[in-house]
């Protein structure tokens, strides 16, 4: 008997998917999408399930009662103790229907009723529930949640205990936020406002990320929740957490009075849910993950605050270079996604400097901390990401003195003397940023637009027939407009800056004063075009304004000076509009991640080199 050929992505009918487990064609509804297909390769990734261990196609099938001799209920995923997959072998579970928790969770105990599953699993790609079953001595059964599901090998009373090295990089974890968002909004007791869940859920990761890196390798995790665990021994534990990072690391952040607000089930439920993943090694930033979930357009839409994903930022970091003692920037610094990533990568030279020369760790560790509060400087109007920021930046290395809440577009005058006395135009080698834009933002006002060439209206000569500059103002600006002037002016002469604009600033006639007047001051040294979904995943629904990464020498142009120019166009940047992984296997049935994102960095060395 032949083996069955599997169908590569290529071939694949409109409206179907390759099943994560099987490899197999299946149609991409909603709950596959959603719901099945992210959980399965949860398993996989997160839980380190074999897939020879998992049934997704064929579906497994339980009883409908016990007198059915034809196994009548489909399982969405079952998942085996082995290979052999044999009914009196079955573990798991797994229930994907688009119900509502109550019914999902009925249908999800008649199955485990039916079967000799011990554990199961009601997903719908919203939010979930955990159950074990028990069975009594007068012969009944009893379901009990559970605060998380164990890995595989792992014991269930073993659920949390886990030592510092084995917790496990997150492969979808905006779906566990999404997960997290929906259950507290749904149960939490006296907190409603999106804003606010985000508040705590930030305080919790900033509760978790204290744990990863105050734990030893070896030692268990502080930040857990335990089988049958008081939820109040959880919610005492994480609040002693809490203290130490109010006033260990953000006295200048967290008023002293500021307590965790979750209820104890609510924060039992976020604990069990985060405790398997070392969020520090996330490959997105997981506060700024957070607030695309918590925190829709009512509170970020309208201002135009849209996190830029880790690739991207390794990407520009990469590109831009920044090395040992160039002062960097990043005037609209949201949450810190873009210092963060510039201060892992000058991190990595400190590191090189401190193997070479056989330092000892407290060395090391001042050093970082110095390069972090000397070299480093951001600023955001929105006070609670100024805040973020600041508290992300001391977990990290400390740095948080160079973060300021002030708007960077105002006349500098205007701004906190304390800003002041850090942030000076034409102080900086680097500049990063993805300012806030949108159709419904503007910025007005004399005293504003009348420091910059491009508050001016521009217009052609009639008789030379250049774009030049007038006198009057216009009524209000796009504040990326503005911004990237501002970067211009922060930067010192040989000065690079990396941005994220929309596209239509090179492309609509609008804007031709923009590039004329760039062409005339600085050298543009590259131009990628970014794929669509990158920021619809963003709040609820993103922004579709197309984006590209605009790269900038800010060295004047000699008379016919000629250099070359880097232009590419990504097709694929790692997730969907939905904010899912594009994951595709190739013609041998290898996974791989359509992202071209690495790949810009690679062909831009290639290229151009080094600036």
């Amino acid at each position: 008997m032949t083996k069955k050929k599997k169908t590569p992505e290529a071939e694949l009918k409109a409206g179907y998917m390759l099943d994560f487990i099987s490899g197999e064609p299946i149609k991409a509804t909603p709950e596959e999408v959603e719901a099945v297909q992210v959980f399965a390769q949860r398993l996989v990734e997160d839980y380190d399930y074999p897939k020879s261990h998992i049934q997704t196609r064929p579906q497994h099938r339980v009883r409908k009662r016990p007198s059915d001799e034809e196994k009548t209920y489909p399982v969405d995923i079952a998942v085996f103790r082995s290979s052999k997959k044999t009914e009196d072998d079955l573990f798991m579970v797994v229930e994907c229907k688009k119900k509502n928790r109550k019914d999902g969770v009925e249908q999800l105990k008649l199955y485990m009723d039916m079967s000799s599953a011990e554990v199961g699993v009601w997903f719908n790609g919203d939010e979930h529930e955990y159950l074990r079953k028990i069975h009594l001595k007068d012969g009944s059964r009893t379901y009990t949640p559970l605060p998380n599901i164990p890995r595989s090998g792992q014991r269930i009373e073993d659920i949390g205990l886990f030592a510092r090295k084995d917790l496990k990089k997150p492969s979808n974890l905006k779906s566990v936020f999404r997960d997290l968002r929906n259950h507290l909004a749904g149960m939490t007791t006296g907190i409603t406002r999106d804003e606010a869940l985000a508040q705590e859920i930030i305080n919790i990761l900033f509760c978790k990320i204290l744990d990863e890196q105050e734990t030893a390798p070896s030692e268990t995790v502080t930040f857990r929740a335990g089988v049958g665990e008081d939820i109040t021994d959880v919610q005492k534990r994480i609040a002693k957490i809490f203290n130490r990072v109010k006033t260990d690391y953000f006295e200048d952040v967290f008023d002293s009075e500021v307590v965790l607000k979750l209820d104890a089930e609510s924060l039992y439920y976020v604990v069990g849910e985060l405790q398997n993943y070392c969020i520090m090694e996330a490959d997105r930033d997981a506060i700024g993950d957070a607030f695309e979930v918590f925190i829709g357009p009512a509170l970020r839409g309208a201002e135009g605050q849209f996190f830029t994903p880790r690739n991207v930022v390794k990407m520009m970091v990469e590109i831009l270079d920044p090395k040992p003692g160039e002062k960097i920037i990043d005037p609209a610094c949201g949450s810190g996604g873009f210092l963060i990533g510039a201060l892992e990568h000058i991190w990595r030279h400190v590191d090189v400097k401190a193997n070479k020369h056989e330092w000892k760790p407290d060395r090391r560790f001042k050093e970082k901390v110095r390069v972090a509060m000397e070299y480093f400087r951001g600023a955001d109007k929105d006070a609670f990401l100024a805040k973020v920021c600041k508290a992300y930046m001391a977990l990290v290395g400390d740095g948080r003195g160079g973060v300021f809440c002030a708007n960077s577009l105002t006349r500098s005058e205007d701004w906190p003397a304390a800003m002041r006395e850090k942030i000076n135009f034409g102080a900086f080698d680097v500049v990063l940023t993805n300012p806030p834009f949108g159709k419904k933002i503007v910025v007005k006002g004399v005293p504003i637009l009348s420091q910059y060439d491009f508050g001016h209206k521009w217009t052609r000569n009639k008789e030379t027939k250049e774009i030049e500059k007038t006198t009057t103002l216009h009524e209000d600006q796009p504040p990326q407009i503005l911004f990237l002037e501002r970067c211009l002016q922060l930067l010192k002469p040989g000065g690079r800056l990396g941005i994220v604009l929309p596209e239509a600033v090179f492309g609509m006639p609008t804007y031709e004063y923009v590039v004329t007047h760039l062409r005339k001051k600085v050298k543009i040294r590259g131009i990628i075009s970014m794929p669509e979904p990158l920021f619809k995943t963003s709040g609820k629904g993103g922004t579709h304004a197309k984006t590209c990464v605009l790269f900038l020498e800010n060295t004047p142009p000699k008379p016919d000076e000629d250099w070359d120019i880097f232009m590419a166009d990504a097709k694929w940047c790692g997730h969907d509009s939905r904010g899912n992984p594009t994951i595709r296997k190739d013609a041998t049935g290898k996974e791989m991640l359509l992202d071209d994102i690495p790949l810009v960095t690679k062909k831009f060395k290639e290229i151009i080199g080094s600036w």
